[in-house]
């Protein structure tokens, strides 16, 4: 009998940061299972510690292809790069070594879901300074995974229960911003989370769009990119059928979506966004990356070096991404 559970390809994240831990956390878990077939992607030595540390009674399975994989509850299958010298780990600390391990098994991940081997991924967290000391000059995962599928047009979509944020600007210093927020930036972001939300079952989306600056700009007193680039964009948008508002003031616009109004909220810039998110359901919070052409989901916390390999780590933002990425390899099978 041929198997309809979607295979999910899980990264394991920065040896160095909680990746590891909440990656064996969330795959002891009975409930994973009836979901997807779970395939991580990272080193069996750095997990065969972090059971060890959490005293976990599952089986960890390395495998060379994702055919060896038996992915049942109690066993954690691993496809083994077998990159991480766990002589040379300092966990809690920023390491070249992990930073360019890390990196790898996203390149693998996205290789797997490029070829079809398996229906998504979801991954645990990086750390940019440890990623950019391995080699890589790449902000993150969104990065990577645009040049790794030739996807130009990518951004992001934060989730914690209703809230749905995606950002025009994400990793700009806050005096680059305004120069960045353009007509042509916005109507893009407006249209990829009009897109992101139909992949996701929502039929007709709703898009709440912030403004810039304080109280939407009042009248151009407090800036004109309400006026010259954000407003322009929202009315091109509603030209080409897409059901967008605003730019409404950001000090209200979330509380709005929460109560139902809007679908998703497209944010001007990274804090802008994500402190609403983080605020409304941090642990709970993942995301996913809109405008690629096969299915990533991720957590939505750093590598948390401050507590890592303690058993501290909450695996919940994990398991509510594999939770995603499944759902959404469903949904694109039927499509």
């Amino acid at each position: 009998m041929m198997d309809s559970r979607p295979i999910i390809a899980i990264t394991m994240g920065d040896a160095a940061g909680v990746g590891p831990e909440i990656v064996v956390k969330a795959l002891a878990l009975e409930e994973m299972y009836a979901l997807c077939r779970p395939l991580v992607v990272g080193d069996a030595g750095v997990l065969a510690r972090a059971r060890q540390m959490l005293g976990l009674q599952v089986d960890l399975q390395p495998i060379a292809d994702v055919d060896g994989g038996r992915f049942e509850p109690g066993s954690i299958d691993v496809l083994d790069l077998a990159n991480v010298e766990l002589a040379e780990l300092k966990v809690g600390e920023v390491s070249a070594m992990a930073g360019q391990a890390a990196v790898e098994y996203v390149l693998k991940a996205g290789q797997l879901a490029l070829s079809g081997e398996v229906q998504g991924m979801a991954t645990a967290p990086l750390n940019k300074e440890a990623m950019q000391l391995g080699g890589y000059d790449y902000i993150g995962h969104t990065e990577i995974l645009a040049d790794l599928t030739g996807s130009p047009r990518c951004t992001t979509m934060l989730i914690t229960g209703s809230l749905r944020v995606v950002h025009v600007t994400r990793h700009l210093p806050l005096r680059q911003v305004a120069d960045s927020i353009t007509r042509e930036r916005v109507l893009e972001t407006i249209q990829l989370t009009a897109e992101g939300l139909r992949g996701m079952g929502v039929v007709e989306p709703r898009l709440g769009v912030a403004a810039l600056n304080p109280h939407g700009g009042e009248g151009g007193l407090l800036g004109r990119e309400e006026i010259e680039e954000i407003a322009p964009a929202v009315e091109a948008a509603q030209a080409l059928g897409i059901d967008a508002r605003g730019p409404y003031p950001a000090d209200s616009i979330f509380f709005r979506a929460i109560a139902g109004e809007f679908d998703a909220v497209v944010a001007m810039y990274h804090d802008q966004g994500h402190i609403p998110v983080k605020t409304h359901g941090f642990e709970s919070s993942v995301t996913v990356t809109l405008g690629l052409p096969i299915v990533r989901t991720s957590v939505d916390h750093g590598t948390a070096f401050d507590i890592a390999w303690q058993g501290l780590a909450n695996p919940q933002s994990l398991i509510e991404a594999i939770k995603l990425a499944a759902e959404m390899a469903k949904r694109a099978e039927r499509a």
